[in-house]
């Protein structure tokens, strides 16, 4: 009895073990289509809207590519491994269009509202480190960005309540150059902690900088009407 009992836990653990490896692989097959449905997805997205959303695209890829990865790895599949490289080149196309997209928007803002360095960008970045209408931002790498970002981050909210419509303009372009800088020296080694926390300030200042648009524009508004009348 004792035996038969030994050869039936046996056989329920070799059971088990089988249907935890079925039940990987099935799991990982899934990544890996999940991830190149979502590189094809981001790939048919018209170029406006890419650009518009590409801080959720890029942080929804950041997931699915370590899915797909951790996928491969599971599935010993030569063919899947292929399947995966294609993808991340075919985003790697995508990515670069889209940053390419970024900076000439940056640029075109700059042009348009023309901040010179001094006054402004001396508070949000630190006295002389924006010069004339410089908007390319070398001196940004990878070991200040955080700091850069941070300052600039503090000082904008400390400050928002009294920034006019043009300052807000400035502000607004000096960002996007900060934000086309950082996808160059994302490539230069910026750490994921570093990443990780840039991330946190981006999601602390998008709602506060729409916020100060939308109510500058409508005292803008009320100004132009009371002098009318």
């Amino acid at each position: 009895m004792k035996n038969l009992n030994v050869i039936a836990v046996a056989a329920l653990t070799a059971l088990t073990i089988t249907s935890c490896k079925n039940e990987a692989k099935d799991n990982a097959q899934k990544n890996v289509d999940h991830y190149v449905a979502f590189v094809d997805s981001v790939n048919n997205l018209d170029a406006a809207e890419r650009t518009a959303n590409w801080e959720a695209i890029a942080s929804e890829y950041d997931v699915k590519k370590t899915a797909a990865d951790s996928a491969v790895v599971v599935l010993g599949d030569e063919a899947k491994t292929e399947k995966v490289n294609e993808s991340n080149a075919k985003y790697d196309g995508v990515k670069a269009a889209a940053e390419a997209d970024a900076k000439a928007k940056a640029e075109a803002a700059a042009a348009t509202t023309a901040p010179a360095g001094g006054g402004l960008a001396d508070t949000l970045f630190g006295p002389g480190v924006v010069v004339g209408d410089d908007m390319k931002f070398a001196w940004v790498n990878k070991d200040n960005i955080l700091s850069v970002y941070q300052k600039f981050y503090e000082t904008f909210d400390a400050n928002k309540d009294g920034y006019s419509r043009q300052d807000l303009d400035k502000i607004k372009a000096w960002y996007e150059a900060l934000d086309a800088r950082k996808n160059t020296v994302e490539k230069e080694g910026l750490s994921s902690s570093d990443n990780g926390k840039i991330a946190s300030l981006k999601l602390k200042f998008a709602p506060k900088f729409k916020w100060e648009r939308l109510t500058a524009k409508g005292e803008e508004n009320d100004k132009a009407k009371k002098a009318a009348n």
